[in-house]
C-alpha cells in the first residue's frame, strides 16, 4: 500500500490568503491599501496618545510624570518597531520569535508595530519572505521524494537493477 502525499499547500497570511505565492488577486493593491491603513491607524493612535498627554497636563501631574510617559511610549514604540520588523523575516525556529515577554512592550508601543507593518507592506506582504522560504523548502522536499518514488516504481528486474545471484545464501 503506497501512501501518496499531496503537494504542500502554502500557509495563508492574514488579509492576503495565499495570493502571496503568485501575487495574484489584487495583491499589489491590497499591499498598498494595508500600508496606508496601518499608517492611518498609527496616526490615529498618535492622536489618542496626544489627548492622553494633554489629559495628564490638565491633571497637573508634574513634569516628571509627563516626561516619563513620553519616554516610555517612545522607547516601547522603537523597541516594538525593531522587533516587529525583524519578526517578519526571522526564522520561526529562532528562540526569540514569539517571545511572550515582548507582548507588553508591543502593546504599549503599538505605534511602532503599525509603522513596521506599513513599512513591510510596501516591500511585500508581512511575513511573506519567511513563509516563502518554508514553502519552497517543503516543495523541494516533496519533489525530491516524488522523484525518488518514480525511480523505484515497477519491477527492478525489468530495469536491470539487480544482478543474478551466484551461489547459495546461508
Amino acid at each position: 500500500m503506497s501512501e501518496q502525499r499531496e503537494r504542500p499547500e502554502p500557509e495563508p497570511i492574514r488579509f492576503y490568503g495565499t495570493t502571496w505565492v503568485d501575487h495574484s488577486g489584487g495583491y499589489a493593491v491590497r499591499r498598498i491599501g494595508l500600508a496606508l491603513g496601518a499608517l492611518l491607524a498609527a496616526a490615529a493612535g498618535a492622536y489618542a496618545l496626544r489627548l492622553a498627554y494633554e489629559g495628564m497636563a490638565i491633571a497637573q501631574t508634574g513634569d516628571l510624570v509627563s516626561t516619563l510617559l513620553v519616554v516610555a511610549f517612545a522607547v516601547c514604540s522603537s523597541m516594538a518597531f525593531a522587533r516587529t520588523l525583524g519578526d517578519y523575516t526571522r526564522d520561526p525556529d529562532d528562540t526569540r520569535a514569539g517571545d511572550p515577554s515582548m507582548r507588553t512592550i508591543k502593546t504599549i508601543g503599538f505605534i511602532g508595530v503599525l509603522l513596521a507593518y506599513a513599512l513591510r507592506s510596501l516591500v511585500e506582504a508581512p511575513g511573506e519572505k519567511r513563509l516563502r522560504a518554508e514553502y519552497d523548502r517543503a516543495v523541494e522536499r516533496y519533489e525530491r521524494r516524488a522523484a525518488g518514488r518514480a525511480a523505484r516504481r515497477g519491477n527492478p528486474a525489468a530495469r536491470g537493477g539487480t544482478k543474478p545471484r551466484s551461489g547459495r545464501r546461508r
